[in-house]
Order: structure tokens, then sequence, then C-alpha cells
């Protein structure tokens, strides 16, 4: 059975406040930084979801202009 939920990231990337709404079955501060780094280009998505890709972590995602990341439960 998925557990999958809906969770809304809003972060800032340079500035400009950016907003969207992802499928998980878990979401902590972790993976909200991964995630928005992955919405603003930076971060990277494994193929086919078995491939294990390292996260971005939030000093990289912060390199790059993404600040102010939060989520919350759709």
């Amino acid at each position: 059975m998925n557990n999958a939920k809906l969770f809304v990231i809003d972060y800032t990337l340079h500035g400009d406040p950016k907003s969207f709404v992802i499928r998980a079955e878990k979401m902590d501060a972790s993976e909200a930084w991964h995630w928005a780094s992955c919405d603003a280009g930076v971060g990277r998505i494994g193929r086919f979801g078995r491939e294990h890709v390292k996260k971005t972590s939030q000093p990289l995602a912060e390199k790059f202009g993404i600040h102010a990341v939060s989520w919350r439960p759709a």
C-alpha cells in the first residue's frame, strides 16, 4: 500500500519566493532542503526511484541562493 502524502515546500531562490507540491512518504527538514534544491535545478533526482543519490544539504543549497525552506502538509 502506498503511504505517500502531499506536502507543500516553500523557499526563496535569490530572493524570489517559490513554492511547489510534492508527493512523498515522509517529509522533514533535510528532505525539504533537498527537494527545494531539485526544484531550483541544483539537486539531482535519482532515476526510477532505485538509484541512491546523495541528498543536497542545507549549506550546499544556500551556496546556490536557496534560503528559507519550509514545508507543510497540503
